[in-house]
């Protein structure tokens, strides 16, 4: 097997209950790089894991500020052609600061530990 087609397999293969095919270990046991992105997997998913249990707490404004964001684009049924562009544009712009807040938090956490070991 070659690195592209085991390196699609190993984020699967960080979840206890997955296993990699036969072909697939092999490669992993002798591939330095593919050993190399299995642990990045492995220390994503323990820092996600992480924040399940973890709260984060927002600056004081941040829901209130998010609702002023969303008011306007919130009557989508009196949206005409454009307007629904913007709503849908606004929905992303929504998503990705909260995955950009969430990426934040993972880095913090991550330094956090590095400093700490």
């Amino acid at each position: 097997m070659l690195c592209e087609d085991v390196s699609l397999l190993l984020a699967e293969a960080v979840e206890p209950k997955v296993e990699l095919s036969l072909p697939a270990s092999s490669h992993l046991e002798s591939c330095l790089r593919c050993q190399a992105e299995l642990v990045q997997y492995k220390k994503l998913s323990r820092a996600l894991q992480g924040l399940r249990s973890s709260l984060i707490d927002p600056a004081p404004d941040f829901l209130n500020e998010l609702l002023d964001e969303l008011r306007p684009l919130a009557p989508i049924h009196k949206l005409h052609q454009g307007g629904r562009r913007r709503a849908y544009i606004g929905g992303i712009a929504a998503a990705a600061t909260a995955g950009a807040a969430g990426a934040i938090v993972i880095a913090s956490r991550l330094s956090k530990q590095r400093l700490a070991s």
